[in-house]
């Protein structure tokens, strides 16, 4: 099962994120990728895929991701 949520999404000076508006988008892309992870993982094992091998994958996907902030 995929962790609910943070109660506090921290800023890089380690304050909490405290704009409504940006707490509810945050929810939401969480909802959306949870479901898009347990999507892709469960279609993977069903096809024959090794458990360790989806998750394996799923985590460089994640380790992958660059910054926007060091974009360009």
């Amino acid at each position: 099962m995929i962790p609910p949520p943070p109660a506090i999404w921290p800023q890089p000076d380690g304050t909490p994120v405290s704009c409504r508006e940006k707490l509810r988008m945050l929810a939401e892309t969480h909802a959306e990728l949870a479901q898009a992870l347990t999507d892709a993982f469960e279609d993977a094992v069903l096809m024959g895929v090794d458990e360790r091998a989806v998750r394996k994958v799923l985590i460089g996907m994640v380790e992958g991701l660059e910054s926007p902030k060091r974009a360009g």
